[in-house]
């Protein structure tokens, strides 16, 4: 981040999902429970596949970590998000909007590796059931987990310093209710074309090369499960995979539609409503 940037402008100002008076309080109950639900079935998922032993599998271990990212990723902006609706005036100084959108870049990326890495247990469990716990070992699952976290942790350093390396001096006005990079680049004085060309390829490569990941599994998940005789096992083997099939395709949907959409048919208002699901949105 430029130093001379802060004294050239020290806070933004948000918009807000609307800027209608009379919508702030039925917003505020409206996200206030989203946000309570959130909350109250992620610890409970997070509770219960810590303490059941029978829930102590390499599938329960992988979706705990996505359970906690899920409620790291809400928790960097629902608060915020509650407060502005009560304020009259919803801004935030440079360095907190900073640190907003480098939590929610690290935690937005390792979902999306994580849901690759459960499209992956869910291929091995599938399609290679006797090697199972020899493939997803301990050792295996916490190597993954660590590699995603540090990866994410990469990848907001990165992109969260390009954008806070251009200068803000003119409008400090973000049309959006929290520090994300495109509503930030689009206030910029300076040349974003460097800012913007590595949000696009890290946008698109977190994507594509998880959604490959995902979609080769599925692909072989498929067809293992028409290969099957049993209509139940067919059955029982759709079950273990409907809940991940569904947040995959909600959440990937809406990535896809915010950042890999043409420069000349972006709108921010839109992206608002679209990104009010994925925060919020539980992996189950």
């Amino acid at each position: 981040m430029a130093p001379e940037n802060a004294t050239q402008l020290t806070e933004f100002v948000f918009i807000g999902v609307s800027d209608l008076p009379e919508l702030q309080i039925p917003l505020f109950l409206l996200f206030l429970v989203i946000y309570g639900l959130t909350v109250t079935g992620n610890l409970g998922i997070i509770t219960l596949t810590s303490v059941d032993s029978r829930l102590q599998t390499p599938m329960y271990f992988f979706l705990r970590h996505l359970v906690i990212i899920n409620f790291s990723n809400s928790t960097v902006i629902a608060p915020k998000v509650l407060v502005n609706f009560l304020v009259s005036k919803k801004t935030t100084s440079y360095y907190e909007c900073a640190t907003q959108l480098g939590a929610f870049l690290v935690f937005i990326v390792a979902e999306v590796f994580m849901l690759a890495v459960m499209a992956y247990d869910r291929y091995v469990a599938i399609c290679n059931p006797l090697l199972y716990m020899v493939v997803v070992s301990r050792r295996i699952c916490l190597l993954l987990v660590s590699l995603t976290y540090l990866y994410s942790f990469s990848t907001a350093v990165v992109v969260s310093s390009c954008v806070f390396s251009v200068s803000y001096c003119a409008s400090n006005v973000i049309n959006h209710f929290y520090c994300d990079s495109v509503p930030l680049l689009a206030l910029s004085c300076s040349d974003t074309y460097i800012p913007e060309t590595v949000v696009f390829i890290s946008a698109a490569t977190n994507i594509l090369f998880s959604m490959t990941i995902v979609l080769v599994s599925y692909f072989n998940i498929v067809l293992s499960i028409l290969r099957m005789r049993s209509s139940e096992g067919r059955k029982k083997a759709f079950s273990t995979c409907a809940s991940h099939m569904t947040a995959v395709t909600v959440f990937y949907g809406t990535l896809l539609f915010m950042y890999l959409q043409p420069r000349s048919s972006h709108s921010l208002d839109t992206d608002k409503w679209h990104l009010c699901v994925t925060p919020w949105s539980s992996p189950c």
